[in-house]
């Protein structure tokens, strides 16, 4: 048995960028950003905030929803996957990127206008 889930709460670091593959097949990609809090350990030493960026893929419906509703610095739960990409740039390195393919999510925080 393996478990492939990913549950994450941040904040959208730019607003989506969407695409169309097909009629209304949409796809929507952008960047989540999680924040670890610093603290001051019993010794003393002072150990800062640690922001992970992750980048987010949204599919059909819900890629439409991120197009109408999320906006940069709108605070999302998401669930969803990882999947890694492989593909090799002009030079023929190989890249790579992970990515959380989105299952569900929800709106957190205060609506905005």
């Amino acid at each position: 048995m393996s478990v492939n889930k990913v549950i994450l709460i941040g904040n959208v670091g730019k607003d989506p960028e969407v695409r169309y593959t097909g009629p209304d097949q949409a796809v929507a990609t952008f960047s989540l950003a999680t924040t670890e809090r610093g603290y001051t350990s019993s010794s003393g030493t002072q150990v800062p905030d640690k922001t992970e960026w992750h980048n987010i893929v949204m599919w059909g419906r819900n890629a439409q929803i991120a197009e109408k509703y999320i906006r940069k610095g709108s605070q999302l739960y998401i669930e969803g996957k990882l999947r890694t990409r492989v593909w090799e740039d002009r030079n023929q390195i190989k890249r790579y990127v992970t990515e959380v393919y989105v299952d569900t999510f929800d709106f957190l925080g205060t609506r905005k206008d």
